[in-house]
């Protein structure tokens, strides 16, 4: 069922400190409702009791509702692995980077996490944009470690195992909630020990 929010006196208000908050909801009721490519940005800002200047505002456009944040989660990587002791070793800066990311892992974030992965698996756009997402942090990842001096190759690989474990333990993470940085630790383990499970099945 969708979500009606309105100002109290019912009229559509120009600022609210809770206007992003309200926005997401709002997009993303609206997105399961009726689709994805079905909602206009005037929908959203419409049902959140808000103005399209506001929505701008917040967002660049609809997708960003979904994305919102990558630029500042790879920031954080970039900056863990940069600031990560010199004889840390690829995959320590690597965890470094994940646990970096907990702090934006709020109980809002987490709220909303279910609906807005039911919406992306629901679009072929969407889809593939997230796996951009992903590649984008493998990329940024495997830049910093090689500013490090780490090899290219396995620079690369650090990324990539790095991508995969923040990816499954976001997962985790909505379905039981806690410290992402704890769980962040304990996937990027699991991910080792399945690396080395396989060299040992050679």
């Amino acid at each position: 069922m969708g979500l009606s929010l309105v100002t109290y006196d019912g009229r559509m208000a120009r600022w609210e400190p809770d206007a992003r908050e309200r926005l997401v909801r709002a997009a993303l009721d609206l997105f399961s409702e009726q689709g994805y490519e079905n909602t206009a940005v005037a929908q959203i800002a419409e049902r959140a009791g808000l103005t399209k200047s506001t929505f701008f505002r917040h967002f660049r456009d609809k997708r960003e509702v979904l994305f919102g944040g990558q630029e500042v989660l790879a920031e954080l990587m970039v900056g863990a692995i940069a600031d990560t002791p010199a004889g840390a070793g690829p995959l320590v800066a690597v965890e470094a980077a994940l646990v970096a990311t907990a702090k934006t892992f709020t109980d809002e974030r987490r709220a909303h996490g279910p609906q807005r992965l039911a919406v992306i698996e629901g679009n072929d756009e969407l889809r593939e944009r997230a796996a951009l997402k992903m590649v984008g942090f493998a990329i940024a990842m495997t830049d910093a470690l090689k500013r490090r001096g780490v090899p290219e190759l396995e620079a690369a690989v650090a990324a990539e195992l790095g991508v995969l474990a923040f990816d499954r333990g976001y997962g985790h993470w909505l379905e039981a909630g806690g410290d992402f940085g704890e769980i962040a630790r304990r996937t990027l383990r699991d991910v080792r020990e399945a690396v080395a499970s396989l060299q040992r099945a050679e």
